[in-house]
């Protein structure tokens, strides 16, 4: 279905260059992060609770074409089901006409990680055995001079938002298999019937065009969704909001005594979230607003949880998946809360 060969190739090719700086600058920045995320890890730990477990999810930090091909790795290993669908299919018809299309494809999907890949400041990725948090060091340093921001102070705040993700899936063993689960569950269902596919994009087209001059936060990706998918999709957004949100509380608890410019940095880089012209439609066509929809609303309701009960009290939310929020209950923390709360005891009868 894709040429993964192909992929790469397109993404390093199109992907814009890094920012200029000097190989002993380079080994600067590198060494930097690393002793960040060894200090984040820390303060994630005081902050939330919760500690990581040491001996998984390694942290590495990586330039564009590194981050390029561990994504494309594990697109590759998640779509494993699905390419022999589509593969099945495409021989069906003309099998030259089969290898043709997944080169295609391989163009199409190196373009959008050439678009991803100067945009990503860290991730951390779940779908690789054991988990791994990848820094992408040319994009903080470009960042960090775009927003003219304290370099020291903006490399450890960046750090303390993927540490956060990388103490959640560590500290709380079964959300990977959780969140791998759903994302198989996800592509396994997906309908490959020419037909469905037409009726579907037809629609979602007509609908995206409608939500570009309008409000409504749409993307592709929501719109070609089979009723099926779309309840694995909520779980997949409800997870991923508390994590988000999660994490950006966590960036905003460590002060100014550990971070002097925090407020400058969170002021400055909120704007940058937001996009503009051009930049803006492709986020939205992509769903990348619904993933700065992800950071504000995970975010309050984190607040508001914590505001009730504590983080002691927050942290029931790791105990199993029953106790995940669902997505109308990240909307409506209060729903989350009463569900959470022990059943009154009955009164003594004697």
């Amino acid at each position: 279905m894709v040429d993964w060969t192909t992929a790469f190739n397109t993404a390093t090719k199109l992907v814009k260059r890094s920012p200029e700086i000097s190989q002993d600058g380079a080994a600067a920045v590198v060494a930097e992060l690393r002793e960040a995320a060894a200090r984040a890890e820390a303060y994630v730990t005081e902050v939330t609770g919760l500690a990581a477990d040491a001996n998984t999810a390694p942290v590495l930090v990586v330039d564009r074409p590194n981050w390029i091909q561990a994504n494309l790795d594990s697109f590759q290993h998640l779509l494993v089901p699905l390419n022999a669908k589509a593969t099945a299919k495409l021989k069906e018809g003309n099998p030259t006409l089969a290898q043709l299309g997944s080169r295609v494809t391989g163009v199409e999907v190196g373009a959008l990680f050439s678009y991803l890949a100067p945009k990503v400041l860290g991730q951390f990725d779940p779908f690789h055995p054991g988990g791994r948090l990848l820094l992408v060091a040319p994009n903080i340093v470009a960042v960090e001079r775009e927003l003219e921001v304290d370099p020291t102070d903006f490399r450890l705040w960046v750090c303390l938002h993927e540490e956060t993700h990388r103490v959640q899936f560590t500290a709380v063993p079964w959300l990977r298999d959780y969140l791998n689960g759903l994302v198989t569950d996800l592509i396994d269902s997906a309908d490959l019937d020419p037909q469905v596919l037409t009726q579907m994009l037809g629609a979602a087209v007509k609908r995206l065009v409608e939500s570009l001059t309008s409000d409504e936060e749409l993307s592709i990706i929501d719109l070609v969704q089979t009723p099926a998918q779309r309840a694995t999709v909520d779980k997949i957004t409800a997870v991923m909001s508390l994590l988000e949100g999660h994490a950006d509380i966590v960036m905003d608890r460590v002060g100014p005594e550990v971070i002097p410019t925090v407020a400058q940095i969170r002021s400055k880089f909120t704007v940058r979230r937001q996009g503009q012209g051009f930049d803006k439609i492709i986020r939205k066509l992509l769903g990348l607003d619904a993933k700065m929809r992800q950071y504000r609303d995970g975010a309050a309701f984190c607040r508001v949880a914590i505001a009730q009960v504590g983080m002691e009290g927050f942290n029931r939310v790791w105990t199993s998946v029953e106790t995940l929020p669902t997505k109308a209950e990240i909307a409506e923390p209060l729903l989350w809360l009463e569900r959470m709360q022990p059943p009154a005891p009955f009164p003594d009868a004697g």
